[in-house]
């Protein structure tokens, strides 16, 4: 059994896999997930889980240089979002939501959650750990 919080195997496999600049996407449950990225859907019921909770998991096995989030995810006052990863010290580059659409064609996996947060996307770009 493994020691890391992460215990999804496919979810494991994708991130040990992952190159320097690869991307994850970790979406919402209405994300359009388009043909070729690995389809990777643990979406159970509304709000199950939440992307915050896969964001956690995630983040105890991947090695992340940047993250992408739409601007449509900010607040009014620009703030990040409530569930972005703020602990990592990563500010997130900004995109309006179309941009991030065509962006996530380039990932490895998307990652489909249960949550129904408008725009609740995020996009991992793998970095090295040394």
């Amino acid at each position: 059994m493994k020691r890391s919080p992460l215990l999804h195997a496919e979810l494991s496999q994708v991130i040990a896999a992952l190159g320097h600049g690869d991307m994850l996407v970790i979406g919402d449950a209405g994300l359009p997930i388009p043909d070729g990225p690995r389809r990777i859907d643990l979406a159970l019921m509304r709000g199950v889980p939440l992307i915050t909770d896969v964001l956690k998991a995630v983040l105890s096995e991947m090695q992340v240089e940047s993250m992408v989030v739409a601007n449509e995810a900010l607040t009014d006052a620009k703030a990040l979002p409530a569930w972005y990863p703020q602990a990592l010290g990563i500010a997130p580059q900004t995109v309006s939501h179309e941009e991030f659409k065509r962006r996530t064609a380039k990932a490895r996996a998307i990652v489909r959650t249960g949550e129904c947060t408008p725009y609740a996307n995020i996009i991992l770009v793998a970095g090295v750990s040394f």
